[in-house]
């Protein structure tokens, strides 16, 4: 996970940790999970969960980071895609 500050935005980056740096594609969708937009810090998912209550933005990609946003009410199941066989799921607060 790693979390970016930006002015009154706070984006979330979140992924499975097995998935870094690789990258998916499907027809002209490609996905690239690097570490420097993903960071490299493992964490809990309360961590996760605290986080992503502060986020204006989230960008979640494999399947235990997009299901515990699911889980949890950050992310509409049917507004999961998959690129590569890999969820992805992304989250904005209009304010």
């Amino acid at each position: 996970m790693k979390v970016y500050k930006v002015g009154f935005e706070i984006l979330v980056a979140v992924c499975d940790e097995e998935l870094v740096g690789k990258s998916f594609s499907d027809g002209f969708l490609k996905l690239e999970v690097s570490e420097k937009f993903y960071g490299r810090d493992v964490v809990g998912k309360d961590a996760i969960l605290k986080s992503l209550r502060q986020a204006t933005i989230a960008n979640l990609v494999g399947e235990r980071a997009v299901r515990l946003a699911v889980e949890n009410g950050f992310v509409d199941a049917e507004n999961i895609i998959f690129i590569g066989g890999v969820p992805h799921a992304q989250m904005v607060i209009m304010r």
